[in-house]
């Protein structure tokens, strides 16, 4: 099969990319594009550790090849981080000490992302029903779901 061009929007930016049949967006994303912080985890869909937003739907890139995306809206985590510093998802992550070797993070920032833009008040259980596709062999998960209602909270201004 012959390489496709595919064209869509990154982080509110029109690209357009040269992919050969299959190619993974998480692959396109860091090997072409330079875009790190999507991870390659368990490449299998297993793990959430490359989790991006599609149309703000989280999807697993890893699983994704990149001509399905052709002309959706694709946002990796540094698309919601925002010029002059961080998104009050990632300060909340920092200041509940939900980082430790922070692999899982970027993944759990988007799927967090695309809860709260959803659901902004979420529950304690519709938090955890989130982070289902995410692992985190560090921390517990207690000061993720922690970090993820104090940035509810913050954008709710309560």
């Amino acid at each position: 099969m012959a390489s496709k061009i595919v064209t869509f929007t990154l982080n509110g930016r029109e690209v357009e990319v040269i992919a050969k049949p299959l190619t993974t967006l998480q692959t396109l994303l860091r090997e072409k594009l330079g875009y790190t912080a999507t991870k390659a985890g368990c490449k299998q869909g297993g793990c959430g550790s490359c989790t991006v937003l599609v149309n703000g739907a989280p999807m697993l890139s890893c699983l994704l090849p990149v001509e399905d995306v052709e002309g959706q809206a694709v946002t990796t985590l540094e698309g919601i981080t925002p010029r002059d510093g961080l998104h009050p998802l990632q300060s909340a992550f920092f200041e509940n000490y939900a980082i430790q070797c922070g692999y899982c993070t970027p993944g759990m920032i988007v799927i967090a992302k695309a809860l709260l833009d959803r659901n902004p008040s979420p529950s304690r259980e519709e938090i955890v029903d989130a982070l289902s596709g995410n692992l985190c062999r560090c921390t517990g998960y207690e000061p993720i779901i922690h970090a993820i209602d104090d940035a509810a909270r913050q954008l709710a201004g309560r």
